[in-house]
């Protein structure tokens, strides 16, 4: 069983995965903690080191890099994503394999998705709905779920999964939804629309640090704001904000003519996220409790 930290030590945290998500968890903690950062990308390192991390080199694909993992580190934040293909998570088993030859980690936060709860055609969706993924996207992510929780058990490890929806944010690489509002890319109309869940970046971060401190074991939480939109009245919105022109709203059919599958299996779950246990249990009180307000803070 691990041992709880010593009040007069530094904790120490291990991020597997700093992208944008883990450089805000970094700015968050403003050098109280010691931080290390996986990458398999020596080209970061510099970055990495700039935010406030010690860079550490090592590939979730090849185990052999892996082992200085092992004791390095009190707590984890795995935010690294599955392979692209595959139905299971070798990165998430590599990982587990060499934290598990330290036996130091007490508490493990991985950042999962929603999507492992499938499409729920509309319906209100808390942490208790059995997952039911139509993607292997999704199916790797159960995977890695699964592999967690038996980690946590066997371990004495507080393994907390954050189901996580759509992640945005202004300032955000690939998060700012004016992106595609600019392209024009089409929103369906109203009679084939879809639910869809959101996360600020900036609250994500702060979940992820309020887990890392209080999570529960083996315990899964969704990660959202208070929003209920469909997807395309978000880009209605967004597009109003910022005095864009509104996105146009086409048919299903249409919509699969002309987007890329991956964008269509976005268009094809609806579902309306609860995030009861992340107020609750986390204690998080949202900067942006809807995307308006998320929206609307400066970039």
């Amino acid at each position: 069983m691990t041992q709880p930290l010593s009040p007069q030590r530094r904790p120490t945290l291990l991020i597997v995965g700093c992208g944008d998500v883990g450089l805000r968890v970094l700015k968050c903690l403003q050098g109280r903690w010691t931080v290390w950062a996986l990458t398999s990308t020596a080209e970061r390192m510099p970055a990495l080191r700039a935010a406030g991390a010690r860079p550490l080199w090592g590939n979730l694909d090849d185990p052999l890099t892996l082992g200085r993992l092992g004791g390095l580190a009190d707590r984890v934040l795995h935010l690294a994503p599955p392979p692209a293909s595959g139905s299971t998570d070798p990165r998430t088993a590599n990982l587990l394999r060499a934290l598990a030859r330290g036996g130091r980690t007490s508490r493990l936060v991985y950042g999962s998705t929603t999507g492992v709860y499938g499409d729920c055609a509309g319906e209100a969706v808390d942490e208790t709905r059995a997952v039911n993924p139509g993607t292997d996207r999704a199916r790797r992510r159960v995977d890695a779920e699964a592999r967690l929780r038996h980690f946590g058990r066997h371990s004495g490890c507080h393994v907390t999964i954050l189901r996580i929806p759509g992640i945005y944010a202004l300032d955000r690489e690939g998060g700012d939804p004016r992106d595609r509002v600019r392209r024009g890319t089409p929103a369906l109309q109203a009679a084939d629309d879809v639910y869809t869940n959101h996360s600020h970046a900036d609250d994500l971060a702060r979940a992820c640090l309020r887990a890392l401190a209080v999570g529960l074991p083996q315990r899964t939480v969704n990660v959202c704001d208070d929003s209920d939109l469909r997807m395309g009245d978000y880009f209605d919105l967004v597009a109003d904000l910022w005095d864009l022109p509104r996105p146009p709203r086409v048919s299903r059919d249409q919509a699969r003519a002309a987007l890329s599958p991956m964008v269509m299996s976005f268009m094809s779950e609806s579902r309306r996220l609860r995030n009861l246990r992340m107020k609750r249990e986390l204690g998080l009180v949202l900067g942006y409790p809807t995307v308006r307000e998320g929206l609307a803070a400066p970039g």
